[in-house]
């Protein structure tokens, strides 16, 4: 299966997050772009040396927020008329403005826990940019309908944006595992860090782990020998892991449950262990999950 290279995909310099402006400029540059993200105005002068401190420190703020919130610097000596509007009295002076109005502000150079808490409270502490956000929503929703090389666009891109995105690199490995490329998606998961806490990440781990312990192609086998004995708890289980191997939870759960209801402490409640894994392989909050967890309590406490 061959898929977009993250590497290949035209990159986010973050250039576009940060501009110089000038007084004409000012109303297209701020007042108009603050309706749709906000805006930090930095007032400085070239003569000023907090401004040579603060300046580089707000850059770093912003292009760590990734697209959040974007930054106007106005030379206050060439540029003075909106310094001398918004009162400007000492530079470096900061403004913040949300929906063409300034909301916030401070003067001097800050310290950058303070920047970045001043970032923070702007922009709601969103941690990543409407333009990511949106790239892994199209990524989901084409995996969602088999478009895996779509999928694979929106992921990549986001990759190239935040590198270590941790959603978008489970995303990817989700593109190779649907085109059945398991090697691709052990290596691409492997970006993430091995103590993720993210559901996608960990859900993709589950997903390769079930598909290392089971057999491919013993399907029909099990299932014949099920079929003549239903009370063989361990063809029941090996067909379980199977199913999850090839991605049928659902067929694996129901397995698994049908095991436990028959005897739920069978091989040290073996079934009961498998059954958590499938449903953190499937996701959390899926509606395999979901209703696996609901069978699995109203067993256990009838």
């Amino acid at each position: 299966m061959t898929l977009l290279d993250p590497t290949l995909t035209p990159g986010h310099s973050g250039d576009d997050l940060i501009k110089e402006g000038t007084d004409a400029s000012f109303m297209t540059d701020v007042i108009e772009a603050s309706k749709h993200q906000p805006v930090i105005v930095d007032f400085w002068a070239t003569w000023c040396g907090p401004c040579r401190t603060l300046g580089p420190a707000l850059e770093k703020g912003v292009r760590a927020a990734k697209g959040a919130v974007k930054m106007v610097k106005i030379d206050v000596d060439a540029n003075p008329a909106y310094a001398g509007q918004l009162r400007v009295q000492s530079i470096p002076t900061v403004y913040a403005f949300v929906d063409g109005q300034p909301v916030d502000g401070f003067q001097g150079a800050i310290p950058d826990s303070q920047i970045k808490a001043f970032i923070d409270k702007l922009t709601g502490g969103q941690g990543g940019s409407t333009e990511t956000a949106q790239l892994l929503e199209l990524g989901e929703e084409s995996l969602g309908l088999n478009d895996f090389g779509g999928a694979a666009q929106a992921f990549a891109h986001v990759l190239s944006i935040e590198p270590e995105n941790e959603k978008a690199i489970a995303g990817m490995a989700r593109v190779y595992l649907g085109g059945g490329d398991h090697e691709q998606a052990l290596q691409t998961i492997a970006m993430a860090p091995q103590d993720s806490k993210e559901p996608t990440v960990q859900s993709v781990r589950a997903q390769l782990a079930l598909a290392a312990k089971a057999p491919s192609g013993v399907s029909t086998e099990l299932e014949a020998k099920v079929a003549a004995d239903p009370n063989d708890h361990q063809a029941r289980f090996d067909l379980a892991e199977a199913q999850s191997a090839a991605g049928d939870f659902q067929g694996a759960v129901d397995n698994l449950l049908h095991i436990i209801k028959a005897d739920r402490e069978w091989n040290e409640q073996a079934a009961r262990k498998q059954l958590l894994v499938i449903f953190e392989a499937a996701g959390v909050s899926s509606d395999v999950a979901k209703d696996g967890r609901r069978r699995l309590s109203s067993i256990l406490f009838s």
